[in-house]
C-alpha cells in the first residue's frame, strides 16, 4: 500500500490589509506595497505587484459575507495555470474603517469558468483540526462554505461571476 505524502502542517495563514497606508502584510510578516484598494459594501479589493517566481501580479477580493477570498493571479508565461479564479475559504473581516484581516481556513477552490470547480487541501484542513489549529466549529464552517460555494458556482454553469451576481455582488478586475 502506498502511503500518502505528509501534510505540511501550519497554523492558519493571517494577512492584514491597511487601506490608508496602501500596504498588505502577508502571512510571513512581509509588508507589501499595494497599488490599489477599493471598498464596496460586499468587500475589499486589492491589487499589487508580486515578487513570486510564478506570478507577477495579484488581484483579490475579500468577501466577508461569503467567507471567501477570490484571487486572480497574473502568472508568468512559463508558469501559466488552467484556472480563472483561486478561492480561499476562511474568515475575512473589516477590523476598522481602514484595516481588514484574513484568516485562511486551509480549503481552496480552483474555478475554471464553464467547466468545473476543484476542491483543494482537505488534508491540510483535517491535519490542522487534529493539531488544534481550528476547532470543530471552524472546520465544519470551512467545509460548509466550500461546499455551498462549489454548489452555487456549479448551479450557475460553473460561472463564478454569475453566482456572485445572483447574490448582488459584481466584482471588477484590472
Amino acid at each position: 500500500m502506498t502511503q500518502a505524502p505528509a501534510v505540511h502542517l501550519h497554523r492558519p495563514k493571517v494577512e492584514f490589509f491597511n487601506v490608508d497606508e496602501l500596504t498588505n502584510i502577508d502571512p510571513k510578516g512581509f509588508v507589501r506595497a499595494v497599488e490599489r484598494y477599493h471598498i464596496e459594501p460586499w468587500g475589499l479589493y486589492m491589487a499589487r505587484s508580486s515578487d513570486h517566481p510564478e506570478f507577477h501580479y495579484i488581484e483579490s477580493w475579500l468577501l466577508p459575507s461569503l467567507s471567501i477570498r477570490a484571487t486572480v493571479f497574473h502568472f508568468t508565461p512559463a508558469d501559466l495555470r488552467d484556472q480563472d479564479f483561486y478561492v480561499d475559504i476562511g474568515e475575512f473581516s473589516q477590523v476598522s474603517a481602514t484595516k481588514w484581516k484574513s484568516v485562511d481556513h486551509y480549503l481552496d477552490l480552483v474555478v475554471r469558468t464553464g467547466r468545473d470547480v476543484e476542491l483543494l487541501d482537505v488534508d491540510e484542513l483535517l491535519a490542522a483540526h487534529a493539531a488544534g489549529y481550528l476547532d470543530l466549529a471552524q472546520a465544519q464552517q470551512a467545509i460548509e462554505t466550500a461546499t455551498a460555494t462549489i454548489d452555487g458556482i456549479a448551479a450557475h454553469g460553473h460561472d463564478f461571476d454569475a453566482w456572485l451576481a445572483a447574490q448582488g455582488i459584481k466584482l471588477t478586475w484590472r
